[in-house]
Order: C-alpha cells, then sequence, then structure tokens
C-alpha cells in the first residue's frame, strides 16, 4: 500500500503514517515492513529474508558443530590420560 500510493502524498513518511493508522499499527512498524519489502525486491540493499533466515541456520549448526568439537577434544583428552596412567604390560 505504501509503495503502490507513493504519489498520493507529500512524502513517503506521510504516507507510512496515513496507512499505519488505517491498519492500526505503528508508523515505525510499517516503515520497517517497507524496508523489508524493499530488501526482498531488490528495491534496496541488504540482507533479504530468505538470506537472513540460511544465515541463522548456519550459524545454529556452527554453534552445534562447535559444541561437539569441544565434546570431542574433552574425550580424547581423557582417554589419552588414561591410556598413559594404564600400568605396561609385561
Amino acid at each position: 500500500m505504501v509503495l503502490d500510493g507513493a504519489g498520493q502524498h507529500e512524502s513517503r513518511w506521510a504516507a507510512i503514517v496515513s496507512i499505519a493508522s488505517k491498519i492500526g499499527c505503528a508508523s515505525q512498524t510499517l516503515n520497517e515492513w517497507v524496508k523489508k519489502v524493499e530488501v526482498d525486491t531488490g528495491q534496496r540493499g541488504g540482507i533479504n529474508f530468505e538470506q537472513a533466515e540460511k544465515i541463522k541456520a548456519l550459524e545454529r549448526e556452527l554453534r552445534k558443530l562447535k559444541q561437539a568439537n569441544e565434546i570431542l577434544r574433552k574425550a580424547s583428552a581423557y582417554f589419552a590420560q588414561a591410556e598413559l596412567d594404564r600400568p605396561l604390560k609385561r
């Protein structure tokens, strides 16, 4: 609505304020939504929704892998020490 009715108001912010009051949300919220739509459609630079979701998923996976690596590192140290503490066979 904001992007389609850009010529009907004296400024973009005026359009946002007008439309926000009609749909019952805060002007700043509507402004953020409009920015996200512009990013998603390539009208504005930035990371689109799809890319942001992929980044979040990769960050979650990275956290899990770091935790797994830490567990394996500690297990390796534990078993290496257990091997050193074992009495020698003759």
